[in-house]
């Protein structure tokens, strides 16, 4: 595949320097097979979980405007019993959130042991927009970064795992998705004049977003820079990416459930000696 994984704390990362576009040899069609594959076993992968909670997912996808976050919830997250799984979109904080800690909104969505968490949007628009548009000081956002950091490592603590994707675009792209927006009346609804005004701080956006990937990427919360200029590419890595991080945990969590079983079964002998029993004595 020809996505950039960061997993080292302080690693230098420079969008310019990565390709948005699928790699020379691959194919729409080569990904759209590998991707139904991969989508079946993600689904099984996915009730092993459920059933041994021991483990968790949260899913970050962190883009551009036009970058293709609610694609990839469509198609990949589609992929997943809806029964695990929770989406949460983190815009413009409430007066209730305000009145918290940044993180407050954030920690409250987290999965219980067994679900998937997809954040559309999340912890970091506070390291983001907050920097980009001077809403607070520096010294705050910084601050921030690294409680960004100390969070996801609290949820890799306990059982968490973190996958963390930033959905890389060219600005023609964005460009053109944003105008194709206008024409078709399947996506008029999503028109935002405050699209193409962010378009003005694409460099600061650039800088913004190399800083809080090199500074929280970690072993236990990897951050995947997903060429997403091909739709179909984009899902297809996403997908393989968290398909890879569960296959790592598939023996526990069958172990796990074997053990459950057997536990079950040991239950039901005893309840049904238990009532054979009764029966007994009442004959």
């Amino acid at each position: 595949m020809s996505q950039t994984v960061f997993d080292d704390p302080g690693e230098k990362v420079r969008l310019n320097d990565i390709s948005a576009d699928p790699p020379k040899g691959m194919t729409r069609d080569k990904a759209e097979k590998r991707f139904a594959a991969l989508g079946k076993e993600l689904f099984d992968l996915q009730d092993a979980m459920f059933g041994a909670k021991v483990h968790s997912v949260v899913v970050v996808l962190q883009g551009r405007d036009g970058a293709g976050k609610d694609g990839t919830i469509k198609h990949v997250v589609g992929c997943l019993n809806p029964r695990g799984v929770s989406v949460s979109s983190f815009g413009v904080p409430t007066a209730e959130e305000r009145d918290h800690d940044f993180l407050w909104r954030v920690h409250r969505h987290a999965p219980r042991l067994g679900e998937f968490a997809i954040f559309n949007r999340s912890h970091y628009e506070d390291v983001l927009v907050v920097r980009v548009h001077k809403l607070a000081p520096k010294k705050l956002w910084q601050e921030r970064i690294g409680h960004i950091a100390d969070f996801e490592e609290l949820l890799a603590e306990h059982g968490t795992i973190v996958l963390k994707y930033f959905l890389h675009i060219t600005k023609d792209e964005q460009e053109q998705r944003l105008l194709e927006r206008e024409v078709e009346p399947a996506t008029a609804w999503k028109l935002n004049p405050n699209d193409w005004k962010e378009r003005d701080y694409w460099d600061a956006y650039t800088a913004a977003y190399e800083n809080a990937i090199s500074r929280t990427a970690a072993r236990h919360a990897p951050w995947t820079i997903v060429p997403a200029n091909s739709k179909w590419y984009r899902n297809f890595v996403i997908a393989e990416s968290i398909v890879d991080a569960l296959r790592d945990h598939k023996r526990n969590w069958e172990t796990t459930l074997k053990e459950m079983g057997k536990a079950r079964r040991s239950e039901l002998d005893a309840y049904r000696a238990q009532r054979a029993s009764r029966k007994d004595a009442t004959k």
